[in-house]
């Protein structure tokens, strides 16, 4: 079920007030939400709720197993046991058919052959967010940092519909706390809410919907017939579809789970103002970023230690990441180039001599610019659908100059601007619009809210793409 339809347009309308009129009743809101959050998450396929039963209830038992057991070994093997399961239900869903064509390639350059057959197995929507939050859930009780909570709240915890399919990822401790406080609807920030879901839907529809049919579609698609000029327009689109598609829908989803009455964490903070590849990974799918931080960079060992290690548990950090952003050696690459990028800032900074300057407007913007560019290489990998279209792409940019372009209009020009010029708005701009909106009388604000959903619509093409999450 998409966001921006009337689909759930139509759900979100009947879900909305039995929720706050069950809010005061957890132990009846809690079923409503759990029922409700498997309706939206079945909509697309409901034999998948199945599997979001059987995750719920195979993390919950161990976590409460491993909270439990006082012998550390026990706890060891019980987190072992956790980790295999989320992880080999992840590993069949998304990467077995990676692993045997990978596996097959492999063996032919040998001469051999594996009795190994491609399945084209369904990828359940979603799986990779909800299986991190179900591990970041049994790994903080290992670590005695959250006690497991009870079946029910787990179950809304891991399925609460505005983050299930594409996150943010919430940590245990930020949710389920919250699903403990009373909650008044009245005490709703309605105002925050709307304008969130207002610049979503106009991040996603008309931007980002825009730029993937106006020219980034078309340009991936077929790269040998386009200049470079719409190559290097193309790649640049890209990275602004990404981030408004992206960043649109989990602000529609920040802003769904504030009408419910509860607060996510913040996701992105303008990315592409970011003047280093650390900068940009702390703006940028920020619930992302510190989950790889703290579940798998500071287990590898994290800073500690030789330089060459901490070099290594970036690139491998990295590469982990990329690979869980899709089942392709592309993927890895796009992961490979931000480890190795990180890794090299690591060791320019800690280099013998190096002394930190106070930035000047000039460093500023050339570390932005050169920091930009690092991550548009590292997005045609990402955006890809092989190596071939990578390499065509590369060498694109450098042999068809003289080529007309015509897909390089001023409107394509101006969402691009746009996409990026806005995240070089100082952040009280924003404060001030919602401040504002909030005095205006619930009429008022109703009324903005209509102009606004109908210039959406009306600028947006026609029909709504998928976002680009949802297949990861």
């Amino acid at each position: 079920m998409l966001f921006p339809t009337a689909t759930f347009a139509f759900f979100f309308l009947l879900v909305l007030p039995l929720s706050w009129f069950l809010m005061s009743r957890p132990s009846r809101w809690r079923p409503f939400m759990i029922g409700a959050s498997y309706v939206f998450y079945g909509w697309w396929d409901w034999r998948f709720v199945f599997l979001l039963v059987g995750c719920t209830l195979w993390n919950q038992v161990l976590a409460v197993r491993i909270w439990q057991t006082p012998v550390t070994s026990r706890r060891k093997a019980l987190l072992v046991l956790a980790l295999a399961g989320n992880l080999g239900v992840l590993g069949y869903f998304k990467y077995y058919d990676f692993f045997v064509t990978s596996s097959d390639s492999l063996a032919s350059l040998v001469g051999a052959d594996l009795p190994l057959e491609v399945k084209s197995i369904v990828l359940p929507v979603g799986i990779s967010f909800f299986t991190f939050m179900a591990i970041s859930y049994v790994v903080d009780a290992y670590r005695g940092t959250f006690q497991p909570t009870s079946l029910e709240k787990f179950a809304v915890y891991l399925a609460f519909f505005p983050h299930l399919v594409a996150g943010p990822i919430v940590r245990p401790s930020e949710l389920v706390p919250q699903l403990d406080r009373p909650r008044d609807p009245r005490r709703v920030d309605t105002s925050r809410a709307f304008y969130l879901i207002a610049t979503g839907l106009f991040k996603k529809v008309v931007i980002a919907n825009y730029l993937a049919a106006g020219i980034v579609d078309d340009v991936f698609g077929a790269p040998g017939e386009h200049s470079s000029l719409e190559i290097l327009i193309a790649v640049y689109a890209y990275a602004v579809q990404i981030y408004a598609d992206f960043s649109g829908y989990t602000d529609i989803a920040i802003g769904i789970a504030l009408l419910l009455g509860f607060a996510f964490p913040q996701n992105f903070d303008s990315p592409y103002a970011a003047g280093s590849l650390q900068d940009f990974w702390r703006r940028w799918h920020m619930t992302l970023s510190r989950w790889l931080r703290d579940y798998l960079y500071v287990p590898l060992g994290g800073n500690r230690g030789r330089r060459l290690f901490t070099y290594r548990n970036l690139l491998l950090t990295m590469l982990i990441g990329g690979l869980w952003h899709g089942a392709a050696w592309t993927f890895v690459v796009w992961g490979g180039i931000h480890g190795v990028g990180l890794a090299a800032e690591r060791w320019w900074r800690e280099r013998p001599g190096f002394v930190r300057r106070p930035p000047t407007t000039w460093t500023t913007w050339r570390n932005r610019l050169l920091t930009f560019h690092v991550v548009c290489l590292a997005w045609i990998f990402f955006r890809a659908d092989s190596f071939d279209t990578a390499w065509q792409l590369l060498g694109g940019l450098f042999t068809g100059w003289s080529e007309p372009s015509p897909l390089v209009t001023s409107g394509i020009l101006l969402a691009i601007a746009v996409g990026i010029g806005s995240q070089y708005l100082p952040s009280r701009v924003p404060r001030l619009v919602m401040a504002r909106f909030s005095r205006l009388p619930v009429l008022g604000q109703a009324t903005v809210l209509a102009f606004a959903l109908t210039l959406v619509n009306a600028m947006g093409p026609e029909g709504v793409a998928p976002f680009i999450y949802f297949q990861f």
